[in-house]
């Protein structure tokens, strides 16, 4: 290794200017693609499209729609809906949104539809029209008394129309390819159009718009993800307020904070070249690249600094801060890389994406921070005057490290260990109850205060029928439905779904045929059952189009849509349990109750795809940075005493997410493989320096005394800042950002802390007292 290293840099340090020069050419280059970067949101990168679930939703939604749906809630803020200013601005959004680009037409529905229709029972048999009729003038008190009428006869009080009347709904589902350019739906640009062309033109005074659906939801965060530009120049001042307060020197705060800077520019640059846009939801991950970037770089600064003090000049002290941070520095990078490309085993679109951006920001810096900064740095000059305060500084912190030493005494080291090991036992036994899923109603992306959440509620209140369903897909032989057998098992198994704690209402093509049934009786309900008789159960399904969505072309899928009362994670493990439960009663080889369409299906399948992958990604994670730091190391007692206070504190995570009431989601589940990546490099740093010192014959105090001295002040440095930088999150108007810089910041400062006081108590009963009779001073 030390040849590698002296060979690096000697060509590196012959050649300062034209590595540099080579530097600034690239970063030219990449800043160039950097600045064609777009925002990349998709439905389908949010899904795993491998799953159970997932593969029947996908091979049934041309026939029953998608999830990928919008709806659109109108609502008159003075009266009911019977007035001619809310019909007309009923028809007027309608006909908006029919021709909104993206927007399958064909599946637009509301009151203006030609499919709204509604039945009756008369004297000669049924009767039924249009809902909305051809000639209908809405300033005619008589055509809406007749719309009024022709709403209760349809039913669709509580689906189409709110149960207090003030509020009728647009729904549509979207396309999942642009139809105007044959490439993927622009999801950002059609939540912008929703907003200016339906809320922006038709709300007024009077009329209020409430729009929800997943474009709307990715639209509105990627609106709020525009605050992340002013946290990252908010931590930007931070860092480099603190940097200035370490370095002292204008020019080292400069010099890091620049390089770490080139590391997000080539990381964004690299993406643009690579094809990948950047998703609203890994939209923090170049703070986070910048924030390791200024960590390996304090590491650096802090280096020059101690052989200046001791009289070398710029270049000799940059040569030196090369060669002794390149192995360990390098292998803490390579650790975080390998960390986040473990995400890469979880099969969602949004993970592998994050996955490709983190690892790829944090390889970067390898080159950015570990060999552009010490090149720079090699070019200042360090005068007497800059060394004098440092030699003032080291001499101020030289006491209190000698205290923290302390932690390695083996009376210390018993205390410690034991107080992590109740800290863990307690950590362990809360983060069983850690949720899968989403906790909160409403977005989980969104505050709760969010116009879209505000929006979501408005709507669950209003209808009977909430935008979380669950459809559960009866695949049978064609024209199944005309078998008294099939159609008696979705009745039996949709009644004992309906009485499932969180089901509001279900409703199938069973359960329709039982009231047509009744309505060719008179519509006693006396007759409200399914007909025995194959010629009268023909007559009764005949009536329901396949337009109505319970039905396909040739009756051999039929689903049944169960509406619940939200999509928490508990809700949705409670429904899908039982439908797994109650499908075995039923199923035969020729009758199969599949798992999942509709919203809340995908959502279980996430969950269920979230929670598979956990464990193998702390897995993945943990087996990539104990396999570089024994090839690093060389040493089990070594490696132990870096992984497990790293384990301690990603257990203790898991507990404080439970505490806080934050599910293991999408969006949460990589912050712990970030965590633990970034928290890697605290103790690579320390031991780095305790290892070699143990190896020459020091005590466990005297080498951990020694590495305090040449790097605590960078690691206690770098932790605080790092946690302040990401606390500010705590005030985004996106709540899983806030999530996110909870986490982050608990993670940061709890892993520095693990470094300091609980590795070297490790490494005190794992190499016990070597070399007794040297005193910690000597």
């Amino acid at each position: 290794m030390s040849r590698i290293t002296n060979f690096l840099e000697r060509l590196v340090f012959t050649h300062r200017k034209m590595v540099v020069g080579l530097f600034a050419l690239v970063t030219l280059f990449l800043g160039y693609q950097a600045s064609l970067l777009k925002l990349d949101a998709g439905f389908e990168k949010n899904i795993p499209l491998n799953h159970e679930y997932m593969q029947t939703y996908m091979a049934h939604r041309n026939d029953f729609g998608g999830a990928n749906s919008v709806y659109v809630s109108v609502c008159d803020k003075q009266s009911d809906i019977f007035n001619p200013a809310f019909f007309d601005t009923l028809k007027n959004v309608h006909d908006q949104l029919f021709f909104i680009n993206g927007v399958d037409r064909s599946l637009v529905v509301s009151l203006f539809s030609p499919s709204t229709r509604f039945t009756e029972i008369v004297e000669g048999g049924f009767a039924g029209g249009p809902v909305i009729p051809a000639d209908f003038n809405a300033n005619n008190p008589q055509a809406l008394d007749l719309v009024a009428a022709n709403i209760e006869k349809a039913n669709i009080v509580g689906r189409q129309v709110s149960n207090d009347y003030s509020c009728a709904m647009v729904t549509a589902q979207l396309l999942d390819l642009d139809p105007e350019t044959g490439k993927p739906l622009d999801t950002l640009a059609l939540a912008s159009e929703l907003e200016t062309q339906l809320r922006g033109q038709f709300e007024n005074e009077r009329i209020s718009i409430h729009v929800i659906g997943f474009a709307k939801m990715i639209g509105d965060v990627a609106e709020g993800a525009k605050d992340v530009v002013l946290f990252f120049a908010l931590a930007l001042a931070i860092t480099a307020i603190m940097v200035f307060f370490f370095s002292r020197s204008m020019m080292l705060t400069l010099l890091p904070l620049a390089c770490s800077f080139i590391a997000v520019v080539w990381q964004l640059g690299l993406l643009t070249v690579m094809g990948f846009g950047i998703d609203p939801m890994s939209i923090l991950v170049p703070f986070l690249v910048f924030a390791i970037g200024v960590s390996h770089g304090v590491q650096m600064i802090n280096a020059v600094e101690k052989k200046a003090v001791a009289g070398a000049g710029a270049k000799h002290a940059a040569m030196f801060a090369f060669r002794s941070l390149l192995i360990p520095g390098g292998i803490a990078l390579l650790s975080d890389t390998v960390g986040f490309m473990t995400l890469l085993v979880i099969d969602i679109g949004i993970i592998r994406e994050l996955a490709i951006t983190a690892s790829m920001g944090v390889a970067v810096i390898i080159l950015t921070n570990l060999v552009l900064l010490p090149v720079l740095m090699s070019f200042l000059k360090l005068d007497h005057k800059y060394v004098a305060k440092f030699e003032g500084k080291e001499a101020h912190s030289t006491r209190f490290w000698q205290w923290v030493a302390g932690c390695a005494e083996k009376k210390s080291a018993y205390v410690i260990l034991l107080i992590t090991t109740l800290l863990f036992v307690g950590g362990l036994y809360q983060a069983q109850q850690m949720k899968i899923g989403d906790l909160h109603a409403g977005a989980p992306a969104l505050h709760e205060s969010s116009r879209y959440n505000q929006d979501t509620f408005l709507i669950t209140d209003k209808y009977e029928v909430t935008v979380d369903y669950l459809s559960v897909l009866v695949e049978t032989s064609p024209e199944a439905c005309t078998s008294y057998s099939v159609m008696r098992a979705m009745e039996d198994f949709e009644w004992k779904m309906e009485n499932v704690p969180g089901v509001q209402s279900t409703v199938s093509l069973a359960s329709i045929a039982k009231v047509v049934n009744a309505g060719y009786n008179e519509g006693n309900v006396k007759w409200q059952v399914l007909p025995r008789n194959q010629q009268t159960l023909v007559q009764a399904i005949s009536r329901v189009p396949t337009s109505s969505g319970l039905l396909n072309g040739n009756c051999s899928v039929m689903p049944i849509i169960l509406f619940m009362e939200d999509h928490k994670a508990e809700t949705i493990s409670t429904v899908v349990d039982a439908v797994k439960q109650y499908r075995s009663e039923y199923q035969t080889d020729d009758v199969k109750f599949s798992l999942a369409s509709g919203p809340v299906g995908v959502m279980a399948a996430t969950n269920e795809a979230v929670q598979e992958a956990q464990i193998p990604m702390m897995a993945y994670v943990f087996g990539a940075v104990i396999l570089l730091c024994l090839l690093s190391f060389r040493s089990l007692r070594a490696t132990l005493s870096v992984v497990i206070p790293l384990y301690v504190v990603s257990v203790l995570a898991q507990a404080l997410m439970t505490l806080l009431e934050i599910g293991l989601t999408v969006s949460t589940l990589p912050v712990i493989a970030l965590g633990v990546g970034i928290g890697v490099d605290y103790g690579i740093y320390i031991l780095s320096t305790m290892n070699a010192r143990i190896k020459h014959g020091d005590t466990v105090q005297q080498a951990y005394l020694a590495a305090l001295q040449e790097r605590g002040s960078a690691v206690l440095f770098t932790g605080i800042t790092l946690a302040i930088g990401v606390s500010t999150w705590v005030f985004s108007s996106l709540k899983f950002q806030m999530d996110m810089g909870i986490l982050l910041t608990f993670m940061f400062v709890v892993n520095m802390l693990g470094a300091i006081i609980v590795l070297p108590a490790l490494a005190q009963i794992l190499w016990g007292n070597r070399n007794k009779d040297k005193s910690p001073d000597q």
